[in-house]
């Protein structure tokens, strides 16, 4: 936001630098991003009295002696229509910097220094100079539209500096409002900040005019969205006279950006950023039916702007209409329809609170961004609504463009704009700042914020004005005795549960890194995907509806609809990932991320949801099969030195017969399996493709498991190369349960075959291990070995009619 020093300077008193003033305001939390001033290209341009003026022969130019003061009388030439003896204009010296301008006089081009020059063959020491060149407008300053010299003010001394004669020395300054002070959004609202930052008086803009009493009977106001409009002020003015305005007015608005238009369009321009609430002026010919009605538009409804676009309205936009049509679009901009003319001779003067989401998302969604919608999307305060309906007023009134009648409508829902009572501890105000400010120091700061405050003990009773709606509690309180205190005054020191470490990775990081590494080393990649997921990712894992993965967390302003839910499982991102890739050409490969999901305890949320870390497997290709898969979780087991046992398991998108859920210890803590066919068809995979998740969450309690060392055996491990004939309902976790349980002495069991085939039966498959032997005292004979076999074919027979293949 720019703020004029001239202007502010309306308001408080300020007897500092720039550059105090700059740090000032950043101490007390308003960065100033940059300032500058006025005339910050300008240098070493005075005033000069041309003494002589001659003209030259056959030319359009004149050979002038110009007294410039202390650097003497200098010989200029000039092609300048309007110069003449005796007259003063800016003078720039050799050495100036002014600016360059192109053929037709009034395009700025650049910045040039001045130096010795001569025409037609005449020496010229400097440069008489426009308006333009020294950087002003007709708005800066009377005269400078000229397309010639600026003709100075005869009173003005010879040889001064022209930049405060002409306001060049004045600084502007750029300032970053943080989205909790809206009520600072403004030349006022900061003015109010400094002088409590200095100490000084503040001075309240004049907000006094005289009504007549005229009144524009039948005239009413109807708000039938009062959700989104809590207030809305209509004031009828009459026997209007569109002018000019006047130069002060200009000025100021020129020197923040702004064009000046007229003085009635110019007075709620004013207001806007004098005071930061938003006004419009209708030009009241144009109101049919004498009303004005606040309501949502109708689906469909259009309205052209006034910048002579067309926008096709809906429900969720407000629009504010007269007895027939649409006028306005709510705090954004006004239509087309009711704009002021040259003729227009009555108005009617509106200012309005409207809700600051509304205004947010109907301007983003309609593509329509104006100054008005930048303020009501950050807030407007209904105090601050009266103020400026008052200040417009008196504004007509002090420019004479207008009679004020007595017909004001406010129609409100009741909402006070007196100050509110604010009690607070002051012993909790000092814990939060972690130090003790002086109950003097606090009452003082808080004076001069026009909190009125009253200490009573520890009682602390401020009076907050309506304009703060960001002071709700003794945090906010805290914050503000500080920032005017000074954070200089906190003194540096730890948390109470603090301690020193020598920095480096805790458990559970070191943790992580390990079991990231060790699936990289498998020749998987790790990816990272966003918390947020569609309902349509729940869809496409054919979730039921009752599915406890869909009682998920929705994001109140999600960016579009694919990032409208906080995940609860990481399954449908990396299928979708798989998807991708394989679209892309990529037809191979192995992916994991470890990220978290988002369990909520109720909905809607009243508590911070459990956040559950995850770690998800992707494999696809034609050389990966559920087995691949599966070798990825056993590496993530073998990190934590703990075993995996896996079970049938059937869910939604999980092929029936290649999924299996993993567990630990007797706990279920994931799954895995090969993504079902219907699937694949759906999202044009080309490969098959598996998938499975684990919650690592579950495994925290394994991360500071020890390996424990065995020596390596005194005698030869005996292998046995084993193939099994089986029903497809029993798993290979089953097998290698047995297998293992079947002996002692096996220390290891390794799958290495599958085969279906109709030579084994439609319901059969084999399945071939490697079982190792590992002796412990004495070395196994091969008939011990073939007996420990024997008793595990016997076992197998009986618990799952498990054969050996022949």
């Amino acid at each position: 936001m720019l703020v004029p020093l001239s202007w502010l300077k309306d308001y408080v008193d300020i007897d500092v630098t720039v550059d105090e003033l700059e740090e000032k305001l950043f101490s007390c939390g308003f960065e100033v991003e940059e300032k500058y001033e006025a005339g910050h290209d300008i240098s070493k341009v005075v005033v000069g009295l041309v003494k002589e003026c001659e003209a030259i022969p056959d030319t359009h130019l004149h050979l002038c002696k110009v007294d410039a003061g202390e650097a003497g009388v200098l010989q200029i030439c000039c092609g300048a229509d309007n110069v003449k003896e005796g007259g003063k204009y800016p003078l720039a010296l050799i050495g100036a910097t002014v600016y360059a301008t192109a053929k037709d006089h009034k395009t700025v081009e650049g910045v040039m220094t001045i130096g010795q020059g001569k025409l037609r063959g005449y020496d010229s020491y400097g440069m008489l100079c426009s308006g333009v060149e020294i950087g002003l407008t007709e708005d800066l300053y009377e005269g400078a539209g000229y397309n010639g010299l600026l003709e100075l003010p005869k009173e003005c001394k010879v040889g001064e500096d022209i930049k405060p004669l002409v306001g060049l020395d004045d600084w502007i300054f750029d300032i970053a409002i943080t989205a909790n002070r809206p009520d600072c959004q403004s030349i006022f609202g900061i003015a109010r900040e400094v002088a409590a930052v200095l100490g000084s008086e503040l001075h309240e803009p004049a907000l006094d005019y005289t009504e007549t009493e005229v009144k524009k009977e039948g005239f009413k106001v109807t708000v039938e969205a009062p959700d989104v409009c809590p207030r809305y002020i209509g004031h009828y003015v009459y026997d209007v006279k569109i002018e000019k305005s006047p130069a002060w007015m200009r000025r100021r608005l020129a020197l923040i950006g702004q064009t000046p238009i007229s003085n009635l369009v110019d007075i709620t321009n004013y207001i806007l950023h004098e005071l930061g609430q938003p006004m419009h002026a209708f030009d009241y010919a144009y109101l049919e039916g004498d009303q004005i009605n606040v309501r949502r538009a109708h689906s469909e409804e259009k309205i052209v702007t006034l910048d002579e676009k067309e926008l096709t309205l809906n429900e969720n936009n407000l629009v504010i209409c007269d007895g027939v049509k649409p006028v306005a679009l709510a705090g954004i901009m006004g239509g087309l329809n009711s704009e002021i003319l040259d003729s227009t001779n009555e108005v009617l003067f509106e200012a309005a609170k409207f809700a600051r989401d509304n205004i947010r998302k109907s301007s983003r969604a309609l593509g329509k961004v104006s100054d008005s919608s930048a303020r009501y999307s950050k807030g407007v305060d209904e105090y601050t609504t009266v103020m400026a309906m008052k200040r417009a007023l008196h504004l007509v009134e002090e420019l004479s463009c207008g009679k004020i009648s007595a017909t004001e409508v406010d129609v409100n829902t009741g909402n006070s704009i007196e100050p509110s009572l604010l009690k607070v501890s002051l012993d909790r105000v000092n814990s939060v700042l972690g130090i003790t400010v002086p109950a003097n120091d606090i009452v003082r700061i808080l004076k001069g914020l026009n909190f009125d405050p009253e200490v009573s003990g520890d009682e602390l009773t401020l009076k907050v004005p309506a304009y703060r709606e960001d002071m709700e509690s003794y945090q906010d309180v805290a914050e503000e005795v500080i920032r005017m205190y000074g954070y200089e005054h906190i003194i540096p020191a730890f948390m109470p549960t603090a301690k020193v470490t020598l920095g480096g990775f805790d458990l559970f990081q070191r943790t992580e890194l390990k079991i990231k590494r060790a699936l990289c080393a498998a020749g998987a990649s790790e990816g990272v995907h966003y918390s947020f997921f569609s309902p349509a990712s729940l869809d496409l894992i054919r979730l039921p509806i009752d599915a406890p993965q869909r009682k998920a967390i929705k994001i109140l302003n999600p960016i579009n609809e694919d990032l409208s839910l906080m995940r609860t499982t990481l399954a449908p991102q990396m299928i979708q990932a798989m998807q991708r890739n394989q679209k892309k050409g990529i037809l191979s490969g192995r992916i994991f991320e470890v990220g978290n999901i988002f369990i909520p305890g109720e909905l809607p949320l009243q508590n911070y949801p459990k956040e559950l870390e995850t770690v998800c497997i992707g494999c696809f290709g034609e050389d990966e099969d559920f087995y691949s898969v599966k070798g990825l979780t056993e590496v993530i087991a073998d990190t934590l030195n703990i075993k995996f046992e896996y079970e049938a398991f059937e869910n939604t998108f999980l092929h029936p017969y290649r999924a299996a859920k993993i567990i630990c210890e007797g706990e279920e803590i994931g799954y895995l399996g090969q993504v079902r066919y219907e699937i694949i068809d759906e999202l044009d995979m080309r490969v098959d493709s598996f998938v499975a998740q684990i919650s690592l969450d579950k495994l925290k309690k394994y991360y500071d498991k020890q390996q424990t060392f065995i020596p390596l055996p005194k005698f030869n491990e005996e292998k046995r190369d084993l193939c099994f004939v089986m029903s497809k309902k029993i798993t290979c976790g089953q097998v290698e349960k047995v297998i293992r349980n079947s002996c002692e002495y096996i220390t290891g069991v390794e799958l290495f075959d599958v085969y279906e085939g109709i030579q084994l039966g439609l319901d059969k498959r084999s399945m071939a291990f490697t079982v190792t032997y590992t002796p412990k005292e004495e070395e196994l004979k091969a008939e011990v070995i073939d007996g420990f076999v024997g008793d595990l074919l016997e076992e197998l027979k009986e618990k799952y009619n498990i054969v050996l293949r022949s």
